[in-house]
């Protein structure tokens, strides 16, 4: 995963054909992620249509006359023929018995129901819907191989006499669909949802039926009704499904919708007891000595069927990863929250707690280094802040071949204490370590080119070291440019998600990333891990994970602050954090022999490796998760339960970003966009990690994005910094 981090101008191999293969892939990674929403998006909506959540009507009519309906029908049997359009009803002889089932199948009690009628050697009438026939075909196949007949239900169960003929052309298409690549057969059995006896048919119902018939449909109603739904008990339900006088019926059960034990319970002793009495039980066309209602599929309609069933079968799966992820994701959000707060807690107190030191004052002089590659916009505040330091310092800008005049306005500010270096273009990591090898001092302070720093900075950054044990201290960055709804958003991310995440890492003895706009180094402890690396974008959380495997404590100083200038437009947002979250895979991936060895190394690698991973790497990979389901409820139900949950989440974060404002001593009013941040700012950041994850698993390579500098940081108290608060300068130790 190694990519060398040249800024803009460096060779990288031919420049041609270097930059020609980075355009020509450069939009397949910016396609990769669409389709992959689209294709998540698709799942999820044929899921919520297999489950009746989309295009499903639940409405169902009121009763009507029935004088447009023939006598015949009404007085009838419970098997009505309107096919060729003459109106004809069937009564089953005696002693036969149509056992029917409606609304499954279901996972758990059709399988009971099979297993009943298998145990008396009993056939039935299974009435399916293509809703739970797409969703469980290995039980429609066990149907038909069983012996049981297959009819029509229709697809999402809606009342056909709401409903428009195109409608119900596709409630039946549909069902036929799922049946074919269930059990690979069609079927010309059809009872329509809500209906009951054949005399309750009503004008409403009639045309329905008429219309059915001519598509070559039979419909089967019932005169015997169990009213199992109404869960009567067991021998109730008996007694509802018993004809009388030796007569032959269409009972109506249902292995679906619901509780269906008393059905189950019921129908071992009913079958038991009516085959005593002489019935038998058969599938309908059996029983009326017709010919199969099953036509076997071929050809086109079965390749249609069997792919519909895939697809079904897919997005169920795919649903059911998703909802593992969100549960997971869940638990790493509330997790992170959680421990974030308390050691967040228990770190303030630790460093606020009156006479808190960390060992003897760091009076001792520091070098400032400040890699410059094109900085003539904001280097001389940078450098005035810290000529204006309290604490002993000299300052080496050392100029990455700049085209810009950069290192010629330092030079030009005559400054004392500060020098020049310049060298060729070789970046970042190469230029700090030349600043590294000409620095006077044993303490090092590294900073970026477009930050500058309070008189009190340095000084407070460097107290730490009065603890032998600490090799690296980090300091609090700030967003300087928060005027912007942009800068806003990123100020809300750098004090609760970079500062509140400091103080909980450093706690747990496992920070991962120095930041390059505050941090400061012992010199010996940079020359026993080989000083800065260009192994990685991340050049900062290379180095720092390289100390703590070395053994070295890596602390937070809350007082150190430096304001830094933060991307001021999308694009450049995106270029930053591009090479953050690529970089910072790149370094996990370098480091991850420390999961297996032993000593200091071993216990970043277990303690620090599998937190950073989970909540830089993949937490933010899966938290989309939580706004494709939120979409997904607000547009399909339940609007008022996503919503409901969303806000306890955003509530959630409100208390933690208001914890973290308190602790940073910033005003509140700029969490007044914390919600639209939530809606806009994350999916941003959810794209580029995924970006990142495409990147790393092609193998592509990532150059370095030098971001274009405003200088709208000042310095601090100037009249163009108005909007930096002032913070307690008072050193910690």
């Amino acid at each position: 995963m190694a990519t060398r981090s040249h800024r803009p101008g460096t060779a990288t191999g031919a420049p041609g054909g270097s930059r020609g293969r980075l355009r020509r892939r450069l939009p397949m990674r910016l396609l990769l992620p669409l389709l992959l929403l689209v294709a998540l998006l698709a799942m999820l909506m044929l899921r919520g249509y297999v489950h009746s959540e989309i295009l499903a009507d639940h409405r169902v009519g009121p009763p009507a006359a029935s004088d447009q309906v023939p006598k015949e029908i009404l007085k009838g049997g419970p098997v009505i023929d309107t096919r060729g359009g003459r109106p004809a009803s069937l009564e089953l002889p005696d002693h036969e018995l149509v056992l029917t089932f409606d609304d499954g199948p279901d996972p758990m009690w059709t399988p009971k129901v099979l297993d009943v009628l298998k145990k008396h050697d009993a056939r039935a009438v299974f009435f399916i819907t293509g809703t739970m026939a797409s969703r469980y075909p290995d039980l429609v196949q066990r149907m038909v191989d069983e012996g049981h007949e297959i009819g029509l239900h229709t697809f999402n169960h809606p009342d056909l006499s709401l409903q428009t003929k195109s409608r119900v052309d596709w409630e039946l298409s549909q069902n036929q669909l799922a049946l074919a690549g269930a059990a690979g057969i069609r079927t010309s059995l059809f009872r329509p949802p809500y209906s009951s006896f054949a005399h309750n048919m009503d004008n409403r119902s009639w045309p329905v039926t008429e219309y059915i018939g001519s598509k070559g449909y039979i419909t089967i109603v019932n005169n015997t009704d169990s009213e199992d739904w109404r869960r009567p008990g067991v021998q109730q339900i008996i007694r509802n499904a018993t004809p009388k006088g030796g007569k032959g019926a269409v009972v109506l059960m249902h292995d679906s919708g619901g509780d269906r034990s008393q059905t189950v319970a019921a129908l071992d002793r009913y079958v038991a007891g009516m085959k005593d009495q002489g019935y038998r039980f058969d599938t309908l066309t059996a029983a009326l000595d017709a010919p199969s209602a099953h036509t076997p599929v071929a050809g086109l309609e079965a390749v249609k069927g069997d792919a519909w069933v895939f697809l079904v079968q897919a997005s169920e799966k795919t649903t059911g990863v998703l909802v593992t992820g969100l549960a997971v994701v869940g638990v790493l959000v509330f997790g992170r929250l959680g421990l974030m707060l308390i050691l967040s807690v228990a770190h303030a107190r630790r460093v606020r707690r009156r006479g808190f030191r960390w060992g003897a004052t760091v009076t001792e002089p520091v070098s400032v280094l400040v890699p410059a590659y094109n900085e003539a916009k904001c280097i001389e505040q940078t450098v005035r802040s810290l000529v204006a330091s309290d604490h002993p310092i000299e300052v080496l800008v050392i100029d990455d071949g700049s085209t810009d005049g950069t290192a010629r306005i330092v030079e030009n500010l005559g400054l004392p204490g500060v020098r020049v270096i310049r060298q060729l273009n070789a970046g970042k990591p190469a230029a700090l370590n030349r600043g590294i090898a000409n620095a006077r001092h044993d303490l090092i302070v590294m900073m970026d080119g477009d930050t500058v720093f309070e008189p009190t900075t340095v000084r407070e950054l460097v107290q730490p070291f009065g603890d032998p044990r600490v090799g690296a201290v980090a300091g609090n960055a700030k967003v300087g440019n928060r005027d912007s709804l942009i800068g806003a958003w990123q100020h809300i991310e750098y004090v609760m998600g970079f500062n509140l995440d400091r103080r909980m890492y450093d706690v747990l003895r496992c920070m991962p990333t120095i930041p390059g706009a505050v941090g400061a180094f012992r010199r010996g402890a940079l020359e026993r891990v080989g000083g800065m690396s260009d192994d990685t974008l991340a050049e900062d959380t290379d180095i720092t994970m390289a100390l703590h495997r070395d053994g070295w404590h890596v602390v937070y100083a809350e007082k150190a602050i430096a304001w830094t200038e933060a991307p001021e437009s999308v694009q450049q947002l995106w270029s930053q954090r591009y090479r953050w979250s690529y970089g910072t895979m790149q370094a996990i991936w370098k480091h991850r022999r420390s999961l297996v060895e032993r000593g200091p190394s071993g216990r970043f690698g277990r303690v620090g490796m599998p937190l950073v991973s989970m909540f830089m790497v993949v937490a933010p990979l899966l938290a989309p998760l939580i706004d494709v389901f939120l979409l997904y409820g607000l547009v399909f139900g339940p609007t008022e339960k996503t919503i409901g949950a969303w806000l306890g989440v955003l509530a959630v974060q409100g208390v933690c970003a208001a914890y973290a404002f308190h602790l940073d001593k910033e005003r509140m009013t700029h969490l007044i966009s914390l919600p639209l941040q939530q809606i806009l700012y994350r999916q941003l950041m959810y794209v580029v990690l995924l970006q990142s994850w495409i990147t790393a698993l092609t193998g592509g390579r990532l150059r370095w994005q030098k971001l274009r500098r405003t200088g709208a940081v000042g310095l601090p108290g100037a009249g163009s910094s108005a909007n930096q608060p002032q913070m307690d300068g008072r050193p910690v130790g």
